[in-house]
């Protein structure tokens, strides 16, 4: 199997898509949270796919960081970092969710019931120690990170700006959710999946596309012919 640059360019931007399309998909039909128990499969099936969802997108967002980073200057290097960090804490939150929470219903179910509240934005009852604290972290660098690396993006040109318009909006338009009823909550996270579908196909299109390099040099490679007097066609028929 030959790897490529060219491949994994392609690759990232069809993680970044395909993960914004389980972004969308998992708001579906979403229960609320006071109705939501970690004993279901739903639950299992959801969070599985949330955790999914958050390493395609790690994925996406380093292929679609490292194809133009030379352009993306500082900001986009902290924007991506900081954004990165988010999905990696989204991503063990959910983890936890997964493998953890379930086993605990039976010996500590108020815990996982106020885990369970707080995750949704509501304020347990109890205390839940350093889950409190993760959960402030994985909002603060999603918001923070979204804008810096979607404002970098825009800078850049090279992806479609609107879809980067769309995921520096989208990702602080959540802070917003606080404040918000909870039938809030799944339509707002739908322009966050909407920007990185388009981020991913805009990357895996620039890689059908040849590069500036590549074309100037067959350009050039085509006037010193011609400029030689000699016709490609008939030095190949003669030959």
């Amino acid at each position: 199997m030959n790897i490529t640059t060219t491949g994994l360019t392609k690759a990232a931007g069809a993680a970044a898509a395909v993960a914004g399309a389980i972004f969308i998909a998992v708001q579906i039909g979403h229960p609320s949270f006071d109705t939501y128990t970690t004993q279901t499969t739903e639950w299992v099936a959801r969070c599985s796919a949330k955790a999914v969802m958050s390493a395609l997108a790690l994925a996406g967002l380093t292929g679609i960081y490292l194809h133009q980073h030379r352009k993306a200057g500082l900001l986009g290097l902290v924007g991506y970092l900081v954004f990165a960090a988010g999905y990696l804490a989204m991503m063990s939150v959910e983890v936890i969710a997964v493998f953890v929470l379930p086993q605990l219903v039976d010996t500590q179910p108020a815990f996982v019931n106020d885990v369970v509240v707080a995750s949704g934005g509501g304020t347990p009852n109890g205390d839940i120690g350093s889950m409190m604290t993760l959960f402030a972290l994985t909002g603060v660098l999603y918001i923070v990170g979204g804008l810096l690396f979607g404002i970098a993006l825009f800078r850049t040109g090279v992806l479609v700006r609107w879809a980067a318009v769309l995921l520096a909006v989208s990702t602080v338009a959540t802070a917003a959710l606080k404040v918000l009823p909870e039938s809030f909550d799944r339509p707002m996270a739908v322009p966050e999946g909407i920007a990185l579908i388009a981020l991913g196909v805009s990357l895996w299109r620039t890689q059908r596309q040849p590069s500036p390099t590549t074309a100037t040099t067959a350009t050039t490679a085509t006037t010193a012919t011609t400029a030689s007097g000699l016709n490609p066609i008939r030095e190949h028929a003669v030959r």
